[in-house]
């Protein structure tokens, strides 16, 4: 599942955005060493992926919108093993591929928002159910992760801050609903707190 190029990109992004944006780590320890799992999360700017890229210490599969699988990142994309999805339509292939992936002990990364929150109406945009369906049918446990502060350049104002692994059972809504509030609650604390200062 290992790609040659994610390899050989994994140490050059890590230094470099480890060096740029000095980004706070919360609850490493978290991180599953010795098995797959499904990392989800809020979704912030296109620099997520890369973060995670440059946390992780095994190669993640991301699911990308498919409009991306073109042009001069089409081999990017492929490069780092990602897997395209519609995201138009409930992208039945693509959940197939994450879970066969999954099943061959891979690690796959997901934004169950589907896309960036722009408007922060709320702390999340509605979770898409594929991240819960994945890990429930291929037995593996989700690590909840959240993002917040902003990429600023040499200011160590980026956190990511990863919840520890937990197994889904078949009540999916249920479970994905859960998995959105906790992700909410982590943000509304965030915000209050920065609020309050």
């Amino acid at each position: 599942m290992n790609t040659v190029f994610y390899k050989i990109i994994k140490p050059i992004v890590t230094v470099l955005f480890k060096v740029l944006f000095h980004p706070k780590i919360i609850g490493k320890e978290n991180i599953p060493k010795d098995t797959n799992y499904v990392l989800a999360g809020n979704h912030t700017k296109w620099l997520d992926p890369i973060m995670l890229i440059a946390i992780i210490p095994q190669q993640v599969h991301f699911l990308a919108k498919d409009s991306l699988f073109k042009g001069i990142t089409k081999p990017l994309l492929i490069g780092v093993g990602a897997i395209p999805v519609n995201r138009k339509i409930h992208d039945h292939e693509a959940l197939e591929s994450a879970i066969k992936m999954l099943k061959k002990k891979a690690i796959i990364g997901i934004f169950p928002e589907g896309t960036i929150n722009r408007e922060k109406k709320t702390p999340t945009l509605p979770f898409k159910i594929g991240a819960v369906k994945m890990a429930n049918e291929s037995k593996t446990p989700i690590v909840p992760f959240i993002i917040t502060g902003k990429y600023k350049i040499f200011s160590s104002s980026i956190t990511i801050e990863f919840l520890p692994p937990k197994e889904i059972t078949d009540h999916l809504e249920e479970e994905n609903n859960e998995l959105r509030k906790k992700i909410d609650k982590k943000l509304e604390d965030y915000y209050e707190r920065n609020q309050s200062d």
